[in-house]
């Protein structure tokens, strides 16, 4: 089995500014578990523990993705849900096409047994989950620079693979597929 999803990857420039906020938040009160800049991106679909005959039937379906590339903007960081924050993460905005795109590899999957999404999708990048809250974190969130980390095209998707360790997961790309 192998624990997997799919994902967007970020820009080196927004990994970088992001790694920038992530040294002020780690400043703050309360426990944090920081995500690796290298690992930052934007979930369009977990897939979890997948039989490793499904791999290429998975990509498969990923290369019938029909969405021209396009641009997305990666906001400014918050803590969510602000009052009692489990996650601090950016938004991100790109005309609603992160949306179609999930929405298309939800509809591609389905037919190899991945239950389809019922929340709407909400293309966000996690910078940090908080593991003992503490209202500095938010205080600290709400000081950082309020200009969006970045922009960046988007012009592929990949298929990745988590291994999770004691010092967090090492995520590794099984396959790359061009819009």
């Amino acid at each position: 089995m192998v624990r997997t999803f799919v994902a967007i990857d970020l820009s080196e420039e927004i990994r970088g500014k992001a790694h920038d906020l992530q040294a002020c938040l780690a400043r703050s009160g309360g426990r944090l578990a920081i995500v690796d800049p290298a690992n930052l991106h934007i979930t369009l679909k977990f897939l979890g523990e997948v039989d490793q005959a499904l791999i290429e039937p998975i990509v498969e379906a990923l290369r019938s993705v029909r969405l021209e590339p396009f641009d997305l903007t990666v906001g400014r960081a918050v803590c969510n849900p602000p009052r009692r924050a489990r996650v601090v993460w950016c938004d991100v905005a790109d005309g609603g096409e992160s949306a179609a795109l999930a929405r298309q590899v939800d509809d591609l999957l389905a037919p190899l047994g991945f239950t389809r999404e019922t929340r709407p999708f909400r293309p966000h990048v996690t910078l940090a989950r908080i593991k003992e809250f503490h209202p500095s974190q938010c205080r600290e969130v709400e000081c950082l620079p309020p200009e969006p980390l970045g922009r960046c095209r988007v012009e592929t998707i990949r298929l990745k693979k988590s291994t999770l360790t004691p010092r967090g997961p090492i995520y590794e790309d099984l396959a790359e597929v061009p819009l």
